[in-house]
């Protein structure tokens, strides 16, 4: 994987979140998801390994769990 994808689900902890990552990473290309308004990309973050949102899926496959603002389940 050659981009870093940062999930969340819309909340203020995840935007904020968000918002200090495009500020930290930028030797990689970030791809935000919202899985509250994309919720066909689920089952791709938990096939990544994501537990809960918000989480970044760094360009080596580590999946980093920032803060437990939602389970992914509960997204469903």
């Amino acid at each position: 994987m050659e981009k870093v994808l940062f999930y969340h689900a819309g909340c203020p902890v995840c935007v904020s979140a968000e918002q200090d990552l495009l500020h930290l990473i930028t030797d990689h290309q970030i791809e935000i998801v919202h899985l509250g308004e994309e919720k066909s990309r689920i089952q791709e973050a938990e096939d990544y390994g994501v537990q809960s949102v918000p989480a970044i899926v760094l360009a080596n496959g580590n999946v980093l769990h920032l803060n437990f603002g939602a389970s992914i389940k509960d997204l469903k």
